[in-house]
């Protein structure tokens, strides 16, 4: 039964048939899309957000669509996914499972992809009693790496190359971030 997890200003629910266009629009802008190696087409990003659909169908948890709770013009309103995903197997530090965000980029500067991914991070170490989440992204993609330090996470070993880009492409070399679940046991409790 899929999960849903809510913080004060947030529900982190299954994806619904309404949230498919505004992420379609999401993948298509230039901004957003500026640390992915291009922006997609429709049927690309409907695709993925089937994917994360029938993975939250299957297991009962994902990269959760995140909607707003508190906003009654916007009420559960789309902005966008976090949550855990399995990395791919040929992922140097795979198997593992990362946790990740996109955020429309109207609700950037919010604080609302920290407080999802906190919230992620807890199921992960609750309810799914995770010994380690990591999370990774392009060297050049700061404002990522300044959330994966907000909610806790440690940079670990030297930066790698993503397998799945060109070892010149301007995105390839990525840094890795983890957090362990005593790390985050500490932190809440303190």
């Amino acid at each position: 039964m899929p999960h849903v997890i809510e913080t004060d200003r947030l529900c982190l629910r299954q994806w619904q048939a309404s949230d498919f266009a505004i992420f379609a629009e999401m993948n298509a802008d230039p901004e957003i899309m500026k640390y992915f190696p291009k922006l997609l087409s429709t049927t690309v990003s409907d695709t993925i957000a089937k994917k994360c659909q029938q993975l939250i169908e299957d297991k009962g948890w994902g990269l959760w669509a995140v909607g707003l709770k508190n906003d009654v013009e916007k009420q559960d309103a789309f902005i966008g996914f976090v949550g855990l995903n399995e990395t791919h197997a040929d992922m140097s530090f795979a198997p593992a499972v990362e946790i990740a965000w996109r955020l429309h980029k109207d609700y950037w500067g919010q604080g609302y992809a920290t407080e999802a991914a906190r919230a992620a991070l807890d199921f992960a170490f609750t309810e799914l009693v995770l010994d380690e989440v990591v999370s990774f992204t392009a060297v050049i993609n700061k404002r990522s790496q300044l959330i994966m330090q907000r909610i806790g996470m440690t940079k670990m070993q030297d930066n790698f190359y993503h397998p799945a880009l060109a070892m010149n492409h301007r995105l390839a070399e990525h840094v890795l971030y983890k957090i362990t679940r005593q790390q985050w046991q500490n932190m809440v409790s303190s």
